[in-house]
């Protein structure tokens, strides 16, 4: 194997496993080291200069940073990245005068931004401090769109939307809260220089089933529903309650369906417990307010009576799998199962829709509806509109719509300044020793056994009575602190100079994971059997030194290494250093890399 190019950003970005999990590859150990020190305004504006939204996102991130986790290796829970998210937003000072400042001038450009969800507010907060005009087009009365609509406010409060849908309104942005957009068309002969689309999925999915029609006012399309409750015309429901589905819409209806009068509640999902969309923590949370979920029940049938629902008919299933290991779900042999109920939620998934978007104007749509959209540029094929969030390429989360934004907002702003949007600019990155002394570090590096700390919640009965009261309280900072420690600083980097190597192997004998190994070169595929514990997880990329005085070379597994620093420690030629690697994805405004 050739040696390990460390200049490469994407080397050591690959081994720091939570920001390269986050699709706005937030510095997670960077923050998290700043909540340590009690530094909460420090660690927010670094939160959102990537992820724009740390407060909203502290609270309701489907956090794909928690199971890429080092931590999670060696022990069973991961670090509470999100929730320490929240800490920098609950205990920060005032941040206003750190925003950027809006240039008294515009640069001629002006930008529509239709929606106001988070993938529209991410484009206007990198675009709006470079100088262009912004417009911004909603139909909501105020800013978030389905952070607003979709989520309840038992998990995100109003008052946590204001603020930090605020923090990007205050840029000099044109708000036109209130109105539809009826024709695509008509917007673009108003002679925008680019147009962006952020107007989420915002139509659920329906069942066509027998009784549909029959028991329709009380059959409820979820997501629907939920905006209804936001806006504040459902105040109740039924006593008897069965939501189908089972994403984390599922839960959020049935969790608002407890707190609406709903006393027997029940998810019903057509697969398995473990197959389900919904995250982990927010089954955990439907499940201790009382509410049973169902599996391998598939719904045949509305049973109704003089118009009136009386209830669901499911048909049992199970999983089998054939011999590519793909499942399918076949009858069960059981007799059907009928459940009584008097309001039905229909949570099985969300579509896009885009019915204000002509045909004939140049924009390509592919056989399921979607527009045809780069998915570097998120351009479609038409020159001046561009896409991001669930608009794009179909549901998925907030902070995908963010890392989306991201990408826009710098394709715009490269179209507007006449450049070529294909050619990215580069990320900025930094690798710094971290040495104080021989062997003293500047950052915490003890290898503890703490088990992840419990987010305090509100008291059970009081939050099922108030729907507005929020569940999760957050971590105090005490709590913070002693979840911090647990983060094991995968940024700062074990950096290894083989002219310094003199073999040794105190590195090798003190390593506690058994790491690193010093072998014969070889083909990756059978190097990596020959080390001191097999490397055996192929995503991860082996650490290759140049050849030593011995023709060995010196192999890391950055798969299991802990960045405990002891290699570093022992070592007496100073061969390993620490280095902290700090990656930060560019954004709008930044030199173009050449290629």
């Amino acid at each position: 194997m050739q040696p390990t190019n460390i200049s490469d950003p994407g080397f050591f970005h690959k081994v720091v496993d939570c920001q390269y999990a986050c699709p706005a590859h937030t510095p997670v150990p960077e923050y998290i080291r700043l909540i340590a020190a009690g530094r909460y305004s420090d660690a927010y504006m670094l939160n959102w200069q990537s992820n724009v939204f740390p407060g909203i996102l502290g609270r309701v991130c489907d956090r794909p940073c928690e199971p890429a986790c080092r931590r999670g290796r060696v022990e069973e829970q991961p670090v509470a990245i999100c929730r320490l998210k929240r800490v920098a937003a609950d205990y920060k000072d005032d941040i206003s005068g750190r925003l950027p400042q809006v240039p008294a001038q515009k640069n001629g450009k002006r930008i529509a931004l239709i929606g106001g969800g988070p993938a529209s507010l991410t484009v206007a907060r990198d675009l709006a401090p470079l100088g262009y005009d912004i417009t911004l087009i909603d139909d909501g009365k105020a800013g978030g769109g389905m952070m607003r609509t979709q989520i309840p406010k038992f998990r995100l409060p109003d008052s946590v939307l204001d603020e930090e849908c605020g923090y990007i309104e205050q840029l000099g942005i044109s708000l036109r809260y209130g109105e539809r957009v009826n024709s695509l068309k008509a917007l673009l002969e108003e002679n925008y220089d680019a147009v962006f689309v952020g107007t989420g999925a915002p139509r659920g999915r329906d069942l066509d089933i027998p009784g549909r029609q029959e028991a329709a006012a009380n059959v409820h399309l979820g997501i629907d529903w939920l905006s209804s409750i936001s806006f504040g015309h459902v105040t109740g429901i039924g006593k008897r309650v069965i939501v189908l589905g089972g994403g984390n819409t599922a839960m959020d209806c049935c969790r608002s369906a407890r707190r609406l009068g709903g006393e027997d509640v029940k998810v019903v999902v057509r697969s398995g417990f473990e197959e389900m969309k919904a995250s982990p923590w927010e089954k955990k949370d439907a499940m201790h307010e009382d509410i049973p979920i169902l599996n391998f029940l598939v719904p045949k049938e509305f049973t109704h009576e003089d118009g009136r629902l009386t209830g669901v008919i499911f048909e049992k299933v199970k999983a089998e799998y054939d011999a590519k290991g793909r499942r399918n779900l076949v009858p069960a042999g059981e007799p059907d199962v009928h459940i009584p109920c008097d309001d039905v939620l229909v949570a099985v998934g969300q579509e896009n829709t885009f019915p204000w978007i002509e045909r004939d104007i140049g924009i390509e749509f592919d056989k399921w509806g979607m527009p045809v959209v780069d998915e570097t540029t998120h351009r479609s094929t038409h020159e001046r509109v561009f896409f991001g969030g669930d608009s794009a390429f179909g549901p998925k989360n907030i902070i995908w719509a963010v890392a989306h934004g991201h990408e826009a907002a710098i394709s715009i702003d490269l179209l507007c300044t006449g450049q070529d949007i294909s050619l990215r600019p580069a990320p900025h990155v930094t690798l710094a020793s971290q040495k104080m002394g021989i062997h003293e570090w500047s950052y915490g590096n003890e290898i503890s056994d703490d088990r992840r700390f419990a987010v305090p919640h509100a008291d059970k009965a009081i939050v099922l009575s108030n729907i507005k009261a929020e569940v999760e309280l957050g971590f105090d900072p005490a709590l913070a602190l002693a979840e911090a420690e647990r983060c094991l600083n995968c940024d700062v980097q074990t950096v290894f100079s083989d002219n310094l190597c003199i073999e040794c192997d105190a590195c090798n004998d003190i390593c506690p994971v058994d790491c690193i190994s010093f072998v014969d070169n070889g083909e990756e595929e059978e190097l990596r059997t020959r080390l001191n514990a097999p490397a055996q997880n192929l995503t991860q990329d082996l650490y290759i030194s140049g050849a030593l005085k011995t023709s060995r070379i010196m192999v890391k597994d950055e798969d299991v290494c802990l960045h405990c620093g002891l290699c570093a420690e022992r070592c007496p030629t100073g061969a390993w250093d620490m280095q902290r690697f700090l990656f930060n994805t560019a954004k709008a405004g930044a030199s173009c890399c050449k290629s």
